[in-house]
């Protein structure tokens, strides 16, 4: 599927949802749903989702600054997945040499807290870039303000699933 995935939008809150929103009766959505859609648009539309959910997260922390983003975790394995989240917040992103993460990072704020590396150590060593592409900046602003009116737009249908879901569960 290309992007935008043919108009179709995905809310991925099938945890709840923690930053910016903070609500852990947010549920999953999915709009948009017609004949002509395939399982490569959902899955499209999943990824482009949670790239939806970062930028909305990159608004809240970043106010406006210039970022630079150092994207690391299992899903840097996927190249497109990492290119439709550069391309939904408009932020180039470096994916290092090394992409285990969060461990990785505890290791060296642990070898520079025992002085075993100088203070300001960086052992992200520069493997791929991932560049914003101009031509679906238009597109997924558009899908972007979809996305974000639709969860204030569908929260009172959440959390009345959310009751009823913990009710069928304690039964």
């Amino acid at each position: 599927a290309g992007a935008g995935s043919n108009g179709l939008v995905v809310l991925p809150y099938f945890a709840g949802e923690r930053t910016p929103i903070l609500d852990p009766n947010a549920r999953g959505t999915l709009i948009g749903l017609t004949l002509r859609h395939d399982r490569g648009h959902v899955y499209r539309a999943a990824l482009e989702g949670i790239a939806y959910g970062v930028r909305h997260n990159l608004e809240a922390i970043a106010a406006g600054r210039t970022l630079r983003a150092l994207a690391v975790g299992g899903g840097t394995r996927a190249d497109l997945w990492v290119q439709i989240v550069s391309d939904v917040t408009g932020v180039q992103q470096e994916v290092p040499v090394e992409t285990i993460g969060a461990c990785y990072g505890d290791a060296l704020l642990a070898a520079e807290g025992i002085a075993l590396v100088p203070p300001g150590t960086s052992w992200a060593r520069p493997g791929r870039t991932f560049t914003p592409r101009p031509e679906h900046v238009e597109l997924y602003d558009a899908l972007y303000a979809v996305y974000r009116e639709l969860y204030p737009a569908t929260a009172p249908l959440s959390r009345t699933l959310a009751a009823l879901q913990t009710a069928q569960a304690d039964e």
